[in-house]
């Protein structure tokens, strides 16, 4: 039986859970401008700025490729961990 996780799998999930956390951000930043967070993701997400298409695709895109950084760091600890632990 095979152990461990996908990377491919948590890559994908991890990157549309910042996918659309970023994206619900944007829409309550626009309905309620006055609890606007885009300072914060302008200091996370390099070339960020208030609002443009190109922006938020920036920003979409961005944060999609934080979510790969997060499983290609987290899987391998996790996958060796688990192999270590089965022996």
């Amino acid at each position: 039986m095979k152990q461990g996780v996908s990377l491919v799998a948590v890559g994908h999930a991890t990157s549309l859970l910042f996918v659309i956390t970023f994206t619900l951000c944007v829409v309550w930043d626009l309905l309620f401008p006055e609890y606007a967070m885009f300072e914060s993701w302008r200091k996370l997400l390099p070339g960020f700025e208030w609002i443009s298409w190109k922006s938020f695709l920036l920003g979409f895109a961005e944060s999609y490729g934080y979510g790969w950084y997060i499983a290609l760091i987290w899987v391998p600890i996790y996958n060796i961990i688990t192999v270590r632990r089965a022996r």
